[in-house]
């Protein structure tokens, strides 16, 4: 039982990195991305691809897909970056949608969908059981860093042009603002920390394969920003949480339904999430933690 309370923690570290990847895209900057998934399984391999082909160390697999996804993130930003927000959410959905099929195709790189197995596990050999605690405590102070910077972020001229570029990019470029330069700057931030949640998951489970990858996934981070706070880092984390613990207490449905078959179980299970989540977003419309809004001057 501790085992698997620590491996859902970890989950719970990693899912919070991506809804910190879509909160500076989302809700920093105002761009809906439905391809977060896309970045995710681009860090993700570029790590496995170094590490089990290259024989890379972990650390620079780590490195590299935090440059790679960022990379990726820019290019495609400055083709989609001057779409209106409805007509990008379905590009980058897309965008996600092509990564995971190049992932089922291109045998020769990403061995198809077969998968990658036997991705380095940093110190597993010297650790032994203990393994997956340390590698927690890992991701936690990953998070925390993240979390920091974000924060520093999220209150720099940087992050207020950010800010004002989602409430109205034309005032925003009137102003004297690039704001296609702040998109793309956005995205590649954001892409990077995605890329850097793929990788550290590629390395805690040893093994990505491309099923991994689909559209429901962006959903589930969606729900974890919208249900802890658009805009806030850290409603960010606590939704992304909340969401793994949705997730993972309903699993125990079956011991409570057993006459229910497999499929009508997990049909059981999301609208049970999702019925939470709506909960939530009543009660509490602006999330858990909602945004700190800036006080005016005399109020």
């Amino acid at each position: 039982m501790i085992n698997y309370l620590i491996s859902m923690a970890t989950f719970g570290a990693i899912y919070a990195m991506l809804a910190l990847s879509l909160n500076v895209m989302w809700g920093m900057a105002g761009m809906a991305n439905l391809g977060v998934v896309g970045f995710y399984a681009v860090g993700a391999y570029i790590s496995a691809i170094l590490t089990t082909r290259l024989g890379a160390p972990v650390a620079l697999g780590l490195v590299a897909a935090i440059i790679g996804t960022a990379v990726v993130s820019a290019l495609t930003t400055l083709g989609l970056a001057r779409l209106r927000d409805d007509y990008l959410a379905i590009v980058t959905l897309g965008f996600a949608e092509v990564v995971r099929i190049v992932a089922e195709n291109e045998a020769w790189l990403t061995r198809g969908t077969d998968g990658i197995s036997g991705i380095p596990q940093p110190l597993k050999s010297t650790l032994g059981p203990d393994f997956n605690l340390a590698y927690l405590i890992f991701c936690l102070a990953v998070l925390a860093a993240t979390v920091f910077v974000l924060e520093r972020v999220r209150r720099s001229p940087f992050g207020r042009v950010l800010r004002a570029i989602r409430e109205d990019a034309q005032i925003a470029a009137f102003s004297g603002k690039d704001v296609l330069v702040f998109k793309v700057k956005a995205f590649a931030i954001g892409g990077a920390i995605a890329g850097l949640a793929g990788a550290l998951y590629g390395h805690y489970s040893s093994y990505i394969v491309p099923e991994l990858y689909v559209p429901l996934l962006t959903i589930y981070i969606f729900l974890a920003l919208s249900a802890g706070g658009l805009g806030n880092n850290w409603g960010a984390v606590i939704g992304a949480f909340v969401v793994v613990f949705f997730l993972e207490s309903t699993r125990f449905f079956v011991e409570i339904i057993p006459w229910l078959s497999a499929e009508r179980l997990a049909a059981v299970r999301e609208f049970t999430v999702g019925l939470c989540l709506l909960l939530i977003l009543i009660y509490r419309p602006r999330g858990l933690l909602p945004e700190p809004l800036p006080r005016l001057a005399g109020r």
